[in-house]
Order: structure tokens, then sequence, then C-alpha cells
């Protein structure tokens, strides 16, 4: 017979976000803090028996199933480590946006493993589950935690961090995708490349941004986003205007979030979005709420 579970994977947004360097790896050496938000994709996971293949159907036909999908490398990368061969079934209902900078793709993969480990009873400790979801992506593992996390390294290198006080949160999607890679090729021309075995500090006696309250926060990618998208920086404005705690670019974009203490505030502002955007209200969510919302009855 087969089981199954139900699980939500939430987004996330870059409350900060700070390329420091290219590193010899290839990579950029990053600091940023996450933030979960309410705002989900839906995933069924099933084992099956009589099978060993691995099935990833989704709802958007847009997002491949096979190995391009991250929920499918998720499930492989589990099997491996755990070297079971049990069939695995996903469906998955997508409504965060692909493209966006908010994690949609990483969230889903994250809490692959999750519902894996809840199916079988075959629990990962902590850093074992960590090191398989940096090798799925650098926005894999902050899911992991939820909540508000700093990210180090390729962002992959995640700690958590005291949660501040529930917010409301507006976020609008274009309808376009940022090209992540010509987006950090074009911020790596300034910058100096980190030398080899050279470790920035993780923690300091001065932040690098902000870390205690709701404030104006800072993202590097905005700059060159904003000036190939002017659109973007008008409604970052506007958002301001209306009375935003913070707004800003999540990722390298392409969609553009505010956090609000009030609901009234959220709504007055949402009239400034531009027509034919995708438009997502949420509230921010704290780390117990993560885990408490996770699994879905």
């Amino acid at each position: 017979m087969s089981r199954s579970v139900r699980i939500r994977a939430f987004a996330k947004i870059n409350l900060n976000l700070k390329v420091l360097g290219p590193r010899p790896d290839g990579y950029h050496e990053l600091r940023t803090v996450y933030q979960t938000i309410t705002l989900a994709d839906r995933l069924e996971v099933r084992l099956a028996p009589g099978s060993t293949a691995v099935q990833v159907e989704c709802d958007n036909p847009q997002i491949p199933s096979g190995p391009d999908n991250l929920v499918y490398r998720a499930a492989i990368a589990w099997r491996r480590a755990r070297r079971d061969r049990s069939a695995i079934q996903i469906r998955l209902a997508k409504r965060i946006p692909a493209g966006a900078g908010l994690g949609g793709g990483s969230s889903d993969a994250a809490v692959t493993l999750l519902a894996l480990e809840r199916l079988t009873g075959d629990r990962l400790d902590l850093k074992a589950r960590l090191e398989i979801a940096a090798g799925l992506g650098s926005d894999v593992p902050l899911f992991l935690l939820g909540g508000r996390v700093l990210g180090c390294g390729r962002g992959e290198e995640v700690y958590p961090l005291l949660d501040l006080p529930s917010r409301f949160c507006l976020v609008a999607f274009p309808g376009f995708s940022v090209n992540t890679r010509e987006a950090f090729r074009q911020f790596s021309s300034g910058l100096t490349p980190l030398k080899s075995g050279s470790r920035i500090g993780k923690f300091g006696a001065r932040p690098l941004f902000p870390m205690m309250e709701w404030e104006p926060a800072e993202n590097d990618f905005e700059p060159i986003v904003f000036a190939k998208w002017p659109e973007l920086a008008s409604l970052k404005r506007r958002f301001i205007q209306a009375g935003a705690e913070t707004a800003l670019l999540t990722g390298s974009g392409s969609a553009l979030y505010a956090v609000f203490d009030s609901a009234e505030q959220l709504l007055r502002a949402r009239q400034h979005i531009p027509p034919g955007w995708k438009v997502f209200r949420a509230r921010t969510l704290s780390r117990a709420g993560y885990w408490r919302q996770l699994f879905e009855s």
C-alpha cells in the first residue's frame, strides 16, 4: 500500500543582500538575510511499491519534470544518501512564480527531503540534511531552518537569527525573469576577486547590514536590475511613499516586495502595482510558524 504526505514549500525574501566578491570556485561570496513568508507551493509526496522510479508531476507545464527539476534531483539525492530504492511519486502545485527571486524551486527541493524523512521514519541529522541541500542549490539549506536566517558563503552556509515581529508582506512580480548569471557577471566587473583560501569573517563587531529590526535595506543587485527595468525602481519608491517599513528587490529579482505594519497600508500600496503584474499578499513567517505550518493534515 502506498503512503503519502502533503507539505507546503514556503517562499523567501532577502532582507539584505551583499555581494562581496568572486570566489576561486567560480561562485560569489555573499552575505544575506533570508526571511520566509507564507506564500507557498504545495507538494504531495508518495512512496509506492512495485517500482524504483522517481516521478514528478507539476500543474505548471513550463516546469520540467525530469533531472532539470530540483524536486526530482532532491528525491534522487535522498535515495542515494539513504541507499533507498523506493518508488517516489511527487505532485507539485506551483504558486510561487519561477525566476522571481523567491526561492520556489529551492524550497520545493528542501521540503521534498523533509517529506521523505516523514514517510520513511529515516531521519537525517541536520548536518547531513544541509550537505545534501547545499549540493542541490545555494538557497536550498535555508528552507531546512525557516524564519529569519543569515546566509554566508554562496548563500548555502546558514545560521538561524532571532525572528522579528510578524509583518504584512506585499510581493509584486512583473512577469519576466532576471538572468542571475548575467546579473552576477555584470556585478563582478567592478569587484576584486577574493584570494584563494581567504575567509571573510561570518560575524563581526560591525555587521554588514541591519540585524535587529525592520528598516530600509540594501540589495546590491538593485542598481543593475533597476537600470534595465526602471519600472521596478519606480514601484519601490511608491511602496516607500505608501508607508512600507522596507521595500526591496528579492534575490537578483525580478520580484519586488514591501513590508508593512498594517493591512490597510498594504491595500493602499497595492493600488500602485501596474496592471498585468502578479500580486501576492503574505505575512512574514517565524521559525516556529514555519515548522508549525509545514505539513498539512
